[in-house]
């Protein structure tokens, strides 16, 4: 990775031509005088620095301030390292966590045939293991001290590193200081103060992996470094795979994280979450699916949290690790090949540095984002009740995170713009965007019912209110203030509401509207919005309907395409086969397989009838029925394409659901009312619809009639099931669409479908 140096002013002082040149001056007289190869060779076993790491030595061993910014991977830690071992005295190293100052200790210690090379002073230390590192660092011993900001809070700590002989100073993980970085800690803000206190003569490194160049400015004013040479790495990392997937139903998308980690068998991998109760069960339910899991999380006891990340450094019955964001800072396990995010991070940076810890040998790293807009409401729903600055601050850095995972662009060249850098092509070749581009639709008119909207409501509300006017929802609030009687009230209720919450991000990410962090969100235009109001012009957008609504805590959702846990050509291939074996029986494509039958065919592999009952919607009768030419085609394409098949996959859940499906069909022979029925469940509708209709896909006859006779006459029962006869989709939104003379409801039409599949289904 080729570095590059650039000059920033701290506190406004520009770098001067002169000192500049004395500065690589002393640079080049250090490498003619001593090679630091045959140290880097005797301390650590390496025959050649990576990137720029040997300039950034020497700088540093010159006397010089130095600011580096390297991706994780990239080797930041030789470039203290190796310094402190070679220098006169101990290098002082600020390091934000317990268990990075331990791995990072430990690391070196590793190299040395000396534990006493290397030390940390924190708050895990006893009162005699304390006295024994003050012992070492007395006597010279110790090249290395990890400290945390804390412990350069407390004097009698100052008063004791005084007397020491320092060699440098080391800031790791430097974006810590920044308000804007993605790990504020208030403590580094006084390191500065602290270091002048203990000798303000001693040159210092700041480290990050990712710095925005706000964020790089604000770490070498609040550094207060002194003329120093920064150093920056290319911010790419051509061997991750980059991939945001919608976050279906809460069923579908565990189920699609244990088959994916399943057909990695063997491979490492962190799975991230945002809070402490969801690492908990997902980890449950990946060891209940066989995989060697583990939660990590601040609430666990620090002894605990130790064990289980050497578990999974030294690959000691931990393959995957279900973390928050506590875990993985600095930790280098070179071959984690996989960072699935389960929820939306809270900004680039984040994810950035947590995606960062995978393929760090160059090797494979796949990067999986699970993304909703419920997830998003939640973070931004979380900043409410911070003060103003942290909440204008927060709600950019969401925004910039939902505009990256929204796009239909290059996601490699969003990230590495974010922070500042070029990519030059148009396509990586190595994310989901370029491997399978986004269709745009035209949405002009769309756009200006809800730039009208909020036109009409003087700029007063949020989305979610938006939203309710548009679809027609009558809610309490509505009926208060009376918009109920607006023109535009109810105009978009052909479209289901999470069209409207994509439209109205990508009209914010064009820059037609702003929210208002003062007044919670309130949607205001900008002057671009304002222009586009006066002359609407075209307006396209991707269309991100399958980001649905759903969460870890709310299951709704619909059914949509995980990608990264199937096989695209087969899945394909398989269409097209189901396509034409329903030709030959003169069924709808859907009656034999929905799609989500097909997506686990070409995850799992099925190649016998008992292997295809497994697949979601197959029951035993159906597989028999219709099985045999599907599981011989995949049979072959298992065998031409040398395919290693994961070991008899059933999905098991912690706590057992399958009485969903007993609740159901009692309730529909007693012939209780269906919104009774998702009342007493807790569902809304459309989800036990989307119940129903997988009963009765795998082959479960489901007696609608009572429902059904109450919501249309025969006529209209018969045109519906005509159509379903002979049409070539299963969608719900194509047949509205093509019966439209009827204004026939979703539901309507949802009921009519799980009527048709009772029917012809087996």
């Amino acid at each position: 990775m080729a570095g590059t140096k650039s000059k920033v002013a701290s506190r406004g002082n520009k770098e001067k031509p002169k000192e500049q040149e004395t500065k690589d001056k002393i640079i080049k007289s250090a490498k003619k005088t001593k090679s630091l190869l045959p140290a880097l060779k005797e301390n650590f076993g390496f025959d050649s620095f990576v990137g720029n790491q040997e300039k950034i030595i020497e700088a540093l061993l010159a006397g010089t301030d130095v600011f580096v910014i390297k991706p994780t991977g990239g080797g930041k830690s030789m470039c203290y390292q190796l310094p402190a071992l070679i220098s006169e005295g101990v290098a002082i190293i600020v390091s934000p966590l317990i268990a990075l100052m331990k791995n990072q200790v430990d690391l070196v210690r590793g190299y040395s045939s000396k534990d006493d090379v290397a030390h940390f002073l924190n708050s895990t230390l006893s009162k005699k293991e304390i006295t024994a590192v003050h012992d070492d660092l007395k006597s010279g011993k110790t090249k290395m001290l990890y400290v945390a900001p804390e412990t350069l809070t407390k004097q009698e700590n100052l008063e004791f590193f005084s007397d020491l002989k320092i060699s440098f100073f080391a800031v790791d993980e430097a974006h810590c200081i920044s308000e804007w970085g993605h790990d504020f800690r208030p403590e580094y803000r006084r390191l500065r103060e602290m270091m002048v206190q203990i000798n303000p003569e001693i040159p210092m490194i700041a480290l990050t992996a990712t710095a925005t160049p706000k964020v790089q400015s604000d770490i070498i004013k609040n550094l207060d470094l002194r003329n120093p040479l920064v150093f920056i790495s290319s911010f790419n990392r051509p061997n991750l795979y980059y991939e945001v997937i919608p976050k279906i139903k809460k069923e579908e998308t565990l189920k699609s994280i244990t088959k994916f980690i399943l057909l990695n068998k063997g491979k490492s991998g962190i799975i991230y979450t945002t809070n402490r109760r969801t690492t908990e069960e997902l980890a449950d339910m990946l060891m209940a699916n066989g995989i060697k899991a583990a939660a990590y999380h601040a609430g666990l006891d620090s002894k605990l949290r130790s064990k289980r990340q050497d578990q999974f450094l030294k690959e000691e019955n931990i393959q995957v690790v279900v973390a928050t964001i506590a875990f993985g800072m600095g930790i280098d396990k070179p071959d984690i090949r996989f960072v699935i995010h389960y929820n939306i991070p809270k900004s680039i940076e984040n994810y950035y540095q947590e995606t960062g810890r995978g393929g760090r040998d160059g090797l494979e790293g796949k990067c999986i984002l699970y993304y909703s807009h419920k997830d998003v409401s939640k973070l931004e729903h979380l900043m409410r009740d911070k003060a103003l600055s942290e909440r204008e601050v927060g709600t950019q850095l969401i925004s910039e995170t939902v505009a990256f995972a929204e796009s239909g662009v290059c996601r490699r060249k969003i990230l590495m713009n974010y922070f500042g850098e070029e990519y030059e092509k148009d396509k990586c070749g190595n994310c989901d965007n370029c491997k399978h581009p986004k269709e745009k639709i035209e949405a002009k008119e769309d756009a200006l019912k809800v730039l009208n909207i909020i036109k009409a409501l003087d700029e007063r509300f949020a989305s979610e209110y938006i939203i309710n006017i548009i679809s027609g929802r009558m809610t309490p609030q509505i009926t208060m203030y009376r918009h109920e009687g607006m023109p535009l009230f109810a105009c978009g209720n052909d479209k289901e509401n999470h069209y409207w919450n994509s439209l109205i991000r990508q009209i914010s990410l064009e820059g037609l509207l702003k929210k208002d962090i003062e007044e919670y969100g309130v949607l205001k235009f900008t002057q671009k919005g304002l222009d586009f109001l006066k002359k609407p012009k075209s307006f396209k957008i991707v269309l991100n309907n399958q980001y649905n609504d759903a969460n870890e805590d709310d299951d709704e959702g619909a059914e949509a395409e995980v990608g990264a846990a199937s096989d695209e050509p087969l899945y394909e291939i398989l269409k097209e086969l189901r396509q034409k074996e329903a030709k030959k029986k003169n069924l709808p494509p859907f009656v034999l397989f929905l799609e989500a039958s097909l997506r686990d065919m070409s995850t799992i592999y099925p190649i016998t009838i008992v292997d295809l009952e497994k697949c979601q919607g197959v029951s035993k009768g159906k597989a028999l029925r219709y099985g045999k030419p599907f599981v011989e085609l995949i049979a072959k394409y298992v065998e031409e394409n040398n395919i290693e098949r994961p070991d008899d996959f059933v999905m098991k859940s912690v706590v057992n659901k399958s009485g969903n499906k007993v609740f159901i069909i009692q309730n529909v022979d007693k012939k209780i009312a269906l919104e009774t029925i998702a009342r007493n469940k807790g569902w809304k509708l459309s989800e036990l619809l989307e119940e129903m209709e997988t009963i009765a896909a795998s082959g479960t006859k489901l007696n609608l009639d009572y429902e059904i006779e109450q919501m249309l006459d025969e006529n209209d029962q018969e045109d519906i099931l005509d159509y379903f006869k002979n049409c070539d989709t299963g969608s719900i939104e194509v047949a509205q669409d093509e019966l439209s003379e009827h204004n026939f409801t979703l539901e309507q039409l949802k009921i009519m479908r799980i009527k048709f599949l009772s029917k012809y289904g087996m």
